[in-house]
């Protein structure tokens, strides 16, 4: 598993979608947790359930060196 953390700045719902997306082509789970809550990163509703303007960080069910792609289309929002 890897993990990374991750901030939303300027607009968040164009954030929340781009990330959605690009989770959405993954073939392992990805997850992000806020606090005490965990929601799969894939689901936009499950993103307006969070408080997107706190720090977050995003868990990626595979191996760093098998999400390269993905970590390298979110790296704007690593922290």
């Amino acid at each position: 598993m890897t993990e990374k953390n991750i901030k939303f700045t300027g607009d968040v719902i164009e954030a929340i979608k781009y990330f959605a997306a690009a989770a959405t082509v993954c073939e392992y789970d990805v997850d992000v947790v806020s606090g005490r809550y965990v929601v799969d990163a894939k689901s936009i509703m499950g993103w307006f359930s969070l408080d997107s303007s706190m720090p977050m960080k995003v868990s990626v069910h595979a191996e760093e060196s098998k999400c390269q792609d993905f970590l390298a289309k979110i790296a704007k929002f690593i922290v």
